[in-house]
């Protein structure tokens, strides 16, 4: 079956969204206790703004996007 390019579009979204979420884990993985403290707070900000900056495309593609 076909996707729409809706359709598409929400997937693409989606693995955007687990790519961003990798990211994250990749970055705090395995550091030292102290280096950690200094590099989770830069970690989490850059991971909200990416998944801020995914909801406001999710919201732009509309309610077709999320029956899908």
């Amino acid at each position: 079956m076909a996707l729409t390019g809706t359709q598409e579009a929400h997937e693409l979204l989606l693995i955007e969204e687990a790519d961003a979420w990798f990211e994250y884990l990749e970055a705090i993985r395995g550091q030292s206790a102290v280096r950690y403290l200094e590099l989770e707070p830069w970690a989490w900000a850059r991971l909200s703004q990416q998944l801020r900056a995914i909801r406001a495309r999710r919201s732009k593609l509309g309610p077709a996007a999320e029956a899908a």
